[in-house]
């Protein structure tokens, strides 16, 4: 241990704190919090062997930074903060994946069902998240046959003139028509939401009550309809075939490691009624050794509270790691999260009966992915070591999991909607979270080499990591337009590659041109070919990807966006009230005026350009 570190341990407290490590260039290479900082600190420098992961690091370390809080708690909530802001290389992230559905029920006379990602700070209620789009939109169905819930947009719902399809296949009791009271289609809602809850018994113990009552009535249609619901709940629930003696919410959360990568699975199971699973892996854990049970901790503590942070607890949460289930809650029990919740969920580590199954079963799914992740991770590095072979490179194992590949393409449509891709390709995988859109706003319809300068003249001004290898789907002339960026912007030491499309755009048919510099190599085998063209087809499938939500986004213009005054809360009155822009063209200046926000003058103003 250098007298640096020796100095800095000296003067750490026995206290609660937080700890930084930094790289020689000022990287925030990790950080950790600790119960005792000396204590902690210490260890890292004693003569016990680390694991590979924790010596690679320490090779890499320059400076010490540390911070004191009141607690351990207190450190567990800045070391959280802290991870998210500062993305260290060494830390097991996760993406902040805002993706997971919800299922909604509106806040309205007869409420809609549907399904929703996004902001759930509204009026409305949410049910989840559930682990899968699909899960949602069986959910969705399944209360459309039970209890016939609407899933029509409020426009659509307002402007009906005669029950809709799904009506007529039984699917929805046609509120928009008035063949139900508001009085019924609420009973129905609220039986939905005991559903979701998972109170089936008292959901049956009501309906049967309800279908005699309507049989001693003599109301055999009313009647009907309750039996009818009782028999599609009772074949649901069948259908499900759990084993559960309780009708529970349950999250289940499965952390493991094959050495090579660290994921983890989370299964949910709503109403009694397992839903999947869905496998998240960390990012900067790649090939760093990574079986020890502390590393398993630290990621399931962060992934948890991650989850949780806007996401609603369920009654049992089943974790299959004790240290994570303490740190989780004191997290609870300090957060302003976790201080905002009535009661807290109960945490299981050893679960019983079907909750015990489901565990197993969320186990040997998150084996299986590991063992695929490896498999694709062994081809990709395979492929990508034979790469830098033929580009003539040397380099240590740490320069290739660090290599990274950057690869521009150039979309549009007939000359419009421009837009240049950008896919990243690092520690021997595909980097998602990385790739960029650049929607192109200065260069000419149809210039490629305009928009390709635009594009990247915009990525190397940003303060991002320079690649090693850059890829442009192009020949010679987008070649020398990526060279004269680079020179521009005084950017050295990039291998600048174009892969030029071969006769009939069929692929291994392909030219490859290189940079002044490596002009020598000649034209790759099939091999390097084969991997540059698979940079090539990410790009261009990501910006076909761009385009298309550019089109969607396009194709929701209508001719009020281009009347002055109406902007996107009038535009959503409008059409709310009238149903459509075939209904605002027949009505008047008087119907037009009596939606809110809508003046006279604003009337007359879209009467006349609509008839113009």
């Amino acid at each position: 241990m250098s007298q640096k570190f020796s100095d800095v341990i000296k003067i750490l407290p026995k206290t609660p704190g937080v700890y930084k490590f930094f790289g020689s260039d000022k990287e925030i290479l990790y950080i950790g919090k600790a119960k005792n900082l000396k204590k902690r600190v210490s260890s890292y420098f004693s003569k016990g062997s680390h694991g590979p992961r924790t010596s690679h690091m320490l090779s890499k370390l320059a400076s010490i930074e540390f911070s004191e809080v009141r607690s351990e708690s207190e450190a567990l909530l800045l070391e959280n903060n802290l991870i998210k802001t500062l993305m260290p290389r060494y830390n097991i992230l996760f993406r902040d994946d805002k993706s997971y559905p919800l299922l909604k029920i509106s806040n309205h006379k007869f409420p809609r069902i549907s399904f929703f990602r996004g902001n759930t700070e509204t009026s409305d209620k949410f049910f989840g998240p559930y682990p899968n789009a699909w899960a949602v939109k069986e959910s969705i169905q399944i209360l459309q046959r039970i209890f016939k819930l609407r899933d029509c947009r409020d426009s659509i719902f307002s402007n009906r003139s005669r029950p809709c399809i799904q009506h007529q296949i039984n699917r929805c009791s046609a509120p928009c028509v008035g063949l139900i009271s508001e009085t019924d289609y609420a009973e129905d809602v609220t039986r939905s939401i005991s559903f979701l809850n998972g109170n089936f018994s008292e959901i049956f113990g009501e309906l049967k009550i309800l279908m005699e009552k309507a049989s001693k009535s003599l109301k055999f249609e009313k009647a009907k309809e309750y039996r009818d619901q009782i028999t599609a709940l009772s074949k649901i629930i069948q259908k499900n075939n759990m084993e559960s003696s309780n009708d529970q919410d349950c999250d289940i959360f499965v952390v493991a490691s094959n050495g090579i990568f660290v994921a983890i699975n989370t299964a949910t199971v709503k109403g009694g009624r397992y839903l999947g699973d869905r496998i998240s892996f960390a990012q900067n854990s790649e090939r760093m050794g990574l079986n020890s049970q502390e590393i398993l901790t630290e990621a399931l503590t962060y992934f948890l509270i991650q989850y949780y942070e806007k996401k609603t607890f369920p009654p049992v949460i089943v974790v299959n790691d004790k240290s994570a289930i303490d740190n989780f809650n004191k997290w609870l029990d300090f957060s302003p999260r976790g201080l905002r919740i009535e009661k807290k969920p109960k945490l299981i580590f050893s679960p019983r009966s079907a909750q015990a199954n489901l565990a197993e079963l969320a186990k040997q799914n998150l084996n299986q992915a590991l063992v695929r992740k490896a498999l694709e991770a062994d081809s990709l590095k395979d492929r990508l070591q034979y790469l830098i072979s033929f580009l003539g490179l040397s380099l240590n194992h740490e320069q290739v999991s660090r290599f990274r590949i950057e690869c521009f393409d150039v979309s549009h449509l007939s000359g419009e909607a421009t837009y240049c891709s950008c896919i990243v390709f690092q520690n021997c995988t595909l980097q998602p979270s990385k790739y960029r859109k650049y929607k192109i706003k200065t260069a000419r319809a149809n210039d490629d080499y305009g928009s390709l300068k635009e594009a990247l003249n915009r990525r190397f001004k940003e303060a991002q990591e320079i690649p090693d290898l850059l890829i442009i789907d192009g020949g010679k002339g987008q070649l020398a337009i990526a060279e004269e960026v680079l020179d521009d912007n005084g950017i050295l030491g990039v291998i600048t590659v174009g892969i030029a499309k071969g006769e009939g755009r069929k692929v291994g048919l392909e030219t490859v041109f290189f940079d002044k510099k490596n002009k020598g190599l000649g034209q790759p085998d099939q091999n390097a070919l084969m991997f540059l063209a698979y940079f090539r087809d990410e790009a261009h499938r990501y910006a076909i990807l761009g385009m298309r939500n550019n089109k969607i986004k396009t194709s929701k213009r209508s001719i009020l966006d281009e009347i002055e005054g109406i902007g996107a809360v009038r535009k959503k009155r409008l059409l709310a009230r009238f149903g459509g822009l075939r209904e605002i063209e027949k009505a008047s200046v008087d119907e037009l005026c009596s939606v809110n926000g809508v003046s006279m003058e604003l009337a007359g103003k879209i009467y006349a350009y609509i008839h113009q």
